[in-house]
C-alpha cells in the first residue's frame, strides 16, 4: 500500500510539472501581448515597456520559466487584467459555485446511470435493455448547448416550473459562507432560499449530467454483463442466494470497479464542461470566468483556470485509485489498477 501511494504521488508530481510546462508555453504561443493587455489599450509604448519589465517578460525564456515556477510554488497565478485582482483570489471566489454544480450533476449521474446500466445488463437482449441503450445513446448524441436551451424553453419559459437563469431569485439573499448557494442557505437556516437555490440548480445540473449519464450507464452495463456471467455468480445462485443479493451485492459491487474510474475522471471533465452550462444558464462560476477571460484576452486568468482544472484531474485520479483499492482487495496486493471481479 505504501509503495502504491508513493508511486501515485511521484506520478502526480510529474504530471503537475508537465502541466506547468504546458501552461508556460501557452503564455508564449497564445495570441496577444500580456504586457499590452495589462497596461491598457491607451497605454504608450513606454508604459507597455515598463509593464513588460515589471512582469519579467523582457527576460530570457529560461529565466521567465524559472520565475513562473517560483510564482506557482508560492500560489501566485498572476493578476487578472479584467478584475485587477490576483487570479488565485478570483478562482477561489468562483470555484465553489462550479463545484456545487458539478456535485449536483454527479449525484444525478450516479443515481440515474448506475441503476440504468445494471437493469439493462440484468435484462440484456430484452425490450428494457434496448430502451436503456437508446436513452444512453440519445444522452451522448444531444449537444449540451441544445439540451440546455430546450430545457430553458420548455420547463422555464413555457411551463415556468424552474427559473430561467441565475443562482438565486431577487429577494433571496444568503450570507457567503462556502460560496455554494445551496449549502449557504442550509447553514443559514433559510429554507426558502435553499429551495430557490435548488430550483435554480436543477436545470443546469441535468444539462451537465446528461452526456455523462450515458457513458457511465454503458460502462456499468458492459461490466455488469461480464460479471453476471462469471463462475462465482453461478456458484452464488447454486448455493441458494437470493436474486437481489446475487445481482446487487455480488454483481454490482464488482461492476462498479471500472465504473469508479469513469466517475472519478468525470468530475474533472464536468468542471471543464461548466463553461457552456454556466454561460447558458447565467451562473457565476469558473466556467463563466474562463469565458470572460478569453473574451477579454486575459491571459493569466485563462492560464490560472487551466491550471486549476488540471490539478482537479490529478487529484481525482489519485482518489479513484484509492477507491478502487477499497472496492477490489486484490489491488492491495498487486498495487496495480485492474478491474478484476472479486466475490463479495
Amino acid at each position: 500500500m505504501a509503495r502504491f501511494l508513493l508511486r501515485r504521488l511521484i506520478t502526480s508530481v510529474v504530471v503537475l510539472a508537465g502541466l506547468a510546462v504546458v501552461t508556460f508555453l501557452m503564455t508564449q504561443v497564445l495570441p496577444g501581448d500580456p504586457a499590452r493587455a495589462a497596461a491598457g489599450r491607451n497605454a504608450t509604448a513606454e508604459q507597455v515597456a515598463q509593464v513588460r519589465a515589471r512582469l519579467g517578460l523582457d527576460q530570457p525564456l529560461w529565466d521567465q520559466f524559472l520565475g513562473y515556477l517560483g510564482r506557482l510554488a508560492h500560489g501566485d497565478l498572476g493578476t487578472s487584467v479584467f478584475t485587477q485582482r490576483p487570479v488565485l483570489d478570483d478562482v477561489a471566489a468562483m470555484l465553489p459555485a462550479s463545484v456545487e454544480l458539478v456535485l449536483a450533476a454527479m449525484v444525478i449521474n450516479v443515481v440515474v446511470a448506475v441503476p440504468l446500466g445494471a437493469f439493462a445488463a440484468y435484462r440484456r437482449g430484452r425490450a428494457a435493455d434496448t430502451a436503456a441503450r437508446i436513452v444512453a445513446l440519445l444522452g451522448m448524441a444531444v449537444p449540451v448547448f441544445w439540451l440546455g436551451l430546450m430545457l430553458q424553453l420548455v420547463l422555464a419559459a413555457q411551463l415556468r416550473v424552474f427559473p430561467l437563469t441565475g443562482q438565486l431569485s431577487f429577494g433571496h439573499q444568503v450570507p457567503r459562507i462556502t460560496g455554494m448557494t445551496t449549502l449557504d442557505g442550509l447553514l443559514a437556516g433559510d429554507w426558502a432560499a435553499l429551495a430557490d437555490a435548488l430550483a435554480h440548480l436543477a436545470l443546469p445540473a441535468v444539462t451537465l449530467a446528461a452526456a455523462f449519464v450515458a457513458v457511465v450507464a454503458r460502462t456499468v452495463r458492459s461490466s455488469m454483463i461480464t460479471t453476471l456471467d462469471s463462475d462465482y455468480i453461478a456458484l452464488a445462485r447454486a448455493t441458494g442466494a437470493g436474486e437481489f443479493r446475487v445481482v446487487v451485492r455480488h454483481g454490482l459491487r464488482n461492476a462498479l470497479v471500472p465504473a469508479s474510474t469513469i466517475l472519478g475522471m468525470q468530475l474533472g471533465w464536468m468542471l471543464g464542461s461548466t463553461v457552456l452550462v454556466e454561460s447558458i444558464f447565467g451562473r457565476t462560476g469558473i466556467g463563466a470566468y474562463a469565458v470572460t477571460a478569453v473574451l477579454q484576452n486575459d491571459l493569466y486568468a485563462v492560464i490560472g483556470t487551466v491550471l486549476v482544472i488540471g490539478v482537479v484531474f490529478v487529484v481525482m485520479n489519485v482518489i479513484v485509485d484509492l477507491v478502487q483499492l477499497w472496492l477490489n482487495p486484490r489491488l492491495r496486493h498487486t498495487g496495480r489498477r485492474r478491474a478484476t471481479p472479486v466475490a463479495a
